[in-house]
């Protein structure tokens, strides 16, 4: 043990004495904590909606005023043709064109409906889908109002089922309670991989592997020490995310802290003995950088971070079987958010414990000490 020790206190040193490195490890992924949460924001505000009303009347306007009053929308009323509006979407000026024909509120007395077209800009799906959601929300809550007011009724018509939401877990539906976890188990797996795929690698560079193998040191000894550092600087980081995540962005932390830590420090294993297993099958640093960032785009994006799991093609659900990421961010959700005990996260906890054992056992295997 005495050895692992000396190699823990070698490998410290440096880390410590590359100033190169050091912004590397600590700032960077505390900044980009703090930038992502507020970039990856699913909400939609500010949409530029411009309108042709073409009937003018006190329902129309009506209709615009309620989307002026949201905070969602930045309404511009023009009396441009359909051409324009559609060049106007067609050069990015505006989001969404929304016209009300001729006659709106004639319809609304004498049928109780009334037709609008609203076209929307579908390069980004998810926006349009909830700039849609957004609009049709608006529209029907004016509705009943002009209901009430174009046909002099005194209670708003109610419909045959009324269903109310209550969203246990997250009761305000604020994003940054579900990115903040999500982020901060992609940087943690991220710093992590990152280093210690670039560990070995270094030394083959700078030419002291082959004085490390001439040593008695065992091959275990060697491995344990190389990553055992990075171990701790990692847990450290997802400390420190923690703690910015609660004072910055006030995310709930309803579960055990030290659950959490323990699944963290089974999981980093999985992603340190990647990393390891990289360095092994790497001649260069940039070779390593390459083939890390190669596998942590195809985790993250599997993960569930961005998009739902159960929203995945079959096939792509099978794959994220296989992404150890996927797991970790579930269980930062669930530990944090839910509360979960360590009876929710056992299956969890038994696949990370069995890709530990296999990927570090490969990586171990793939390494040859020579002297």
């Amino acid at each position: 043990m005495r050895t692992v020790l000396h190699m823990l206190r070698k490998e410290f040193l440096q880390i410590f004495r590359n100033k190169g490195m050091l912004p590397i490890i600590f700032v960077a992924p505390i900044v980009q904590l703090l930038v992502l949460v507020h970039a990856a924001d699913f909400e939609v505000r500010n949409v530029r909606l411009m309108v042709n009303d073409m009937d003018g009347s006190p329902t129309s306007r009506a209709l615009i005023d309620r989307f002026g009053a949201s905070e969602r929308f930045q309404v511009t009323v023009t009396h441009c043709c359909f051409e324009k509006g559609m060049a106007a979407l067609d050069a990015g000026a505006t989001d969404a064109f929304l016209r009300i024909p001729v006659g709106f509120e004639q319809d609304l007395r004498r049928s109780m409906h009334g037709s609008l077209m609203l076209d929307l800009n579908g390069v980004d799906g998810q926006f349009a889908s909830l700039v849609l959601l957004y609009s049709r929300s608006i529209i029907g809550n004016e509705q009943v109002d002009l209901m009430q007011r174009l046909h002099g009724l005194r209670d708003a018509p109610k419909p045959p089922v009324d269903a109310i939401p209550r969203f246990w877990y997250n009761l305000g539906m604020d994003y940054k309670n579900l990115m903040v976890p999500g982020l901060l188990a992609v940087l943690v797996t991220l710093v992590g991989m990152f280093l210690s795929s670039m560990n070995i690698v270094r030394e083959k560079e700078i030419g002291t592997i082959e004085q490390i193998n001439v040593t008695p040191i065992r091959k275990w000894q060697f491995i344990l020490g190389k990553l055992l550092p990075f171990w701790f600087i990692s847990l450290f980081l997802l400390a420190i995310g923690l703690a910015l995540g609660k004072l910055f962005f006030h995310i709930p932390i309803e579960g055990s802290v030290l659950l959490l830590f323990a699944f963290a420090g089974v999981y980093l294993w999985v992603t340190l003995g990647m990393g390891l297993f990289i360095s092994t099958v790497s001649d260069t640093q940039q070779q390593s950088m390459f083939l890390s960032w190669f596998f942590l785009v195809i985790f993250v994006l599997l993960s569930g971070l961005f998009t739902p799991i159960e929203n995945m093609p079959h096939w792509a659900q099978v794959i994220t079987w296989f992404d150890p990421v996927s797991y970790f961010v579930q269980v930062i959700r669930l530990v944090l958010l839910k509360g979960s005990s360590a009876m929710d996260i056992a299956r969890h906890f038994g696949i990370v414990v069995l890709y530990a054992a296999a990927i570090n056992g490969l990586a171990v295997m793939n390494y040859r000490k020579r002297a």
